[in-house]
């Protein structure tokens, strides 16, 4: 018998239906000579500082450095410690006596880094040597099942991968669990969340967020001309920027009384713009961001689900291209979806047997291609899977698509000795942009005033000029401006940010080494900029992410440090890939994790935190220790007396003022503007009764 693990029940089931196994048990699926289970997830991870003994922050534990590391079943919090989950126990379980049972296995985990850390630790954990095969398949539809089963890969071809997950995951942890620990030790037992990837993206916030906050706007001006030519209306504007207003009125009255103007220049260029490539998640990410304003992790969970019906192709890419051996599937791909309504006057553009094959590239390709629609046509979608799912279906079309050309127009004029300028542009042959239809001949990106070139851009076609004409000038206009700070980031915005966190490198031959590297990947970006919203160490505002109070404090500590530099994070990944193709020792680069990790630890530990001046209040219940006050919390240090008091309540935190008053006199001042669940406000005292719990009491009763 063969056992499959796949890594959702989901996924299971779809196998075990090919594969003609019915029988349903507790945990598993199976017949047919075989037994098909799930992982549920990370099963097993890496055990926490607690199951090595060491017990709270204790600053003469650090750094901890695990050797070996032990693996444990998934942990959930109960109450003030953790505990290993039931549903992981239970299903450990029945994975372990179906792989005692079976001759080998088939690993069908997610096919990628991810994927194949949760068998390995499974593997592991079970102390298992069974001999297993890999199932390696970007799509979940019938045929990419069936393909895959017929082309099972040997496991030991995937053991590169699986040495980057594990040193991935180790690094995490020791960075993480070291860092954290030694900071919070600083500040004093409060807790504050570090990491090898969500610290340097904090810093990329909380960076751009003080650049922009403390920019100084500046104010200059600028003058507009209006002109009429062959019944075309257009505009220029003056290449000079004027400081001095007085300096500028001078000027404008110059140009008022002349009236005319002279063309000095005309330049028209023919501009190609290529169609752009497939989706990778990150690109998807971006642009669903940009024109649905969804977030980087709705987009991966819109994504998944469609993968999951089999709608599209694995999201976890990172990738923009696709195989040579796929490219002849693609016509009738586009055959079915031209069975779609929606999808007609797209297709009906393309020219069938003469597609565009910029997106083929075997080199190009990583563990998954770019992402593609499947065979399966969609129906009874959510709102935001079909506004993902169409998104993909119009990317691939426009890939398919021959370039657009347009012509672009540069003209200079001139009056007395200042310069102005107008830039127009028509579309010459639509190409891919005739996929969703053109509103406009002209380009977003051309339709932007780009004050350092110092050109106005017009969204209408400019008349035809020879160098020499003369033009009157029908209006003149003096326009005051300011310089403009960095734009906040979106989420869009961070995304990029962290995909070419190698560009930023100020030293170039490393800059050219580390250019396409990034910090996090595909399938980990969304999950690090939620991780930072759980921390409440960012917000979102209107559309922009902005760091809050606690994510400034944390950025304040450790801007200068070595756990906030952006391009050892990106170096890193650089490092795992080399350890997926066997060009790097996972033992050496833990070696290096583990120095870095101790010249971090050092450094936080020695951090100077401040306390804040709060009041020495005695535990209510035990009347022996004074009370630990805490951002969210206020507690006794006892643990067998255990008395404690959540300062957030309904919305409200208490402030040092309430908690002084309730622990003094039993009872807090009038405290306003809580909250029901169903959001309706109410005022309220509260008061602590003899059994020492806290209660409301209303002033109206």
């Amino acid at each position: 018998m063969k056992c499959i693990i796949a890594e959702k029940p989901s996924v299971a089931r779809e196998i075990a239906h090919l594969l003609n196994a019915n029988e349903r048990k507790e945990g598993y699926i199976q017949g047919n000579g075989y037994c098909v289970t799930w992982a549920l997830g990370h099963l097993v991870t890496l055990g926490m500082p607690e199951d090595y003994g060491i017990r709270g922050f204790d600053k003469a534990s650090l750094p901890i450095f695990p050797n070996p590391f032990q693996l444990t079943p998934r942990k959930i919090r109960q109450t003030k410690q953790y505990a290993p989950d039931p549903a992981a126990m239970k299903q450990l379980k029945v994975i372990k006596t179906l792989v005692n049972r079976c001759d080998s296995i088939i690993v069908a985990t997610d096919a990628g880094r991810e994927g194949e850390l949760i068998f390995r630790y499974i593997y592991e954990y079970l102390d298992c040597n069974k001999p297993f095969e890999r199932l390696w398949i970007s799509s979940l539809t019938e045929k990419a099942i069936q393909e895959g089963f017929k082309k099972l890969q040997r496991g030991s071809n995937f053991d590169g991968l699986s040495q980057a997950a594990k040193a991935r995951s180790e690094a995490d942890w020791l960075v993480g669990i070291n860092s954290t620990q030694a900071l919070s030790i600083a500040a004093h037992q409060d807790i504050y969340s570090l990491g090898r990837v969500q610290t340097p993206t904090l810093a990329l916030i909380c960076k751009r967020f003080e650049d922009h906050d403390q920019f100084t706007k500046r104010k200059y001006w600028q003058i507009q001309l209006q002109h009429r030519k062959d019944y075309i209306n257009f505009t220029s504007l003056s290449n000079l920027q004027w400081e001095e207003k007085k300096q500028a009125e001078q000027v404008f009255k110059s140009i008022e009384r002349e009236g005319k103007i002279i063309v000095e220049n005309v330049a028209v260029n023919p501009v190609k713009e290529q169609s752009p490539l497939l989706f990778d998640l990150t690109e998807l990410q971006k642009e669903a961001n940009r024109k649905l304003g969804l977030s980087a992790d709705e987009v991966l969970s819109s994504a998944q689900s469609l993968y999951e019906k089999k709608f599209i192709t694995y999201p976890r890419t990172g990738s923009k291209y696709i195989p040579e051996d796929l490219w002849p599937e693609i016509p009738e791909l586009v055959r079915i979806l031209n069975m779609t309504e929606q999808f007609k006057p797209a297709i009906s553009t393309l020219k069938f047997g003469n597609f565009n094959k910029r997106m083929v590239s075997n080199l190009k390709v990583t563990d998954h291609h770019g992402l593609l629609p499947t065979t399966k046509l969609p129906s009874a979608l959510k709102a935001s899977e079909k506004a993902i799912y169409d998104m993909i279906v119009y990317r691939l079309l426009e890939s398919l698509s021959e370039h657009c050309l347009k012509e672009v127009r540069q003209i200079i004029v001139k009056v007395h000795h200042y310069e102005f300028s107008t830039k127009g542009s028509r579309i010459i042959r639509k190409g891919w942009r005739s996929i969703k239809g053109i509103l406009s001949d002209i380009s977003d990106s051309d339709k932007t005033i780009n004050n350092h070139q110092n050109t106005h851009e017009t969204l209408k076609e400019l008349p035809e000029f020879k160098v020499g004409d003369e033009l009157k000038i029908s209006q003149i206009e003096l326009q005051e401006k300011n310089t403009q700070p960095p734009k906040l980031y979106t989420e869009a915005d961070l995304l990029c940010a962290m995909e070419n966190a190698g560009r930023q490198i100020e030293d170039k031959d490393q800059q050219k080494i580390l250019q396409n590297i990034g910090i996090g990947t595909s399938a980990t970006r969304a999950s690090i900029i939620e991780t930072l919203f759980s921390r409440d160490y960012i917000i979102r505002k209107n559309k922009t992410l902005v760091p809050t109070e606690k994510g400034l404090q944390v950025y304040k500590l450790v801007k200068d440090k070595k756990i906030a530099n952006v391009e050892m994070t990106a170096e890193w990944e650089m490092a795992l890939h080399q350890i997926e193709k066997g060009e790097l020792d996972k033992d050496q680069f833990i070696n290096e994790i583990q120095a870095y990790t101790k010249e971090i630890t050092h450094e936080l530990l020695s951090l100077h935190i401040p306390q804040e001046n709060m009041p020495e209040l005695k535990c209510p219940k035990c009347n022996q220790h004074n009370l630990i006050i805490k951002e969210k919390v206020v507690k006794c240090p006892d643990e067998q007396c255990n008395w404690i008091l959540f300062r957030i309540i309904c919305g409200v935190q208490l402030s040092v003022e309430y908690i002084t008053s309730l622990i003094n006199n039993k009872r807090t001042a009038l405290i306003k503007n809580m909250k029901t669940k169903n959001g309706k406000k109410f005022r309220a005292y509260i008061v602590l009764k003899d059994d020492h719990q806290s209660i409301f009491e209303f002033p109206d009763h």
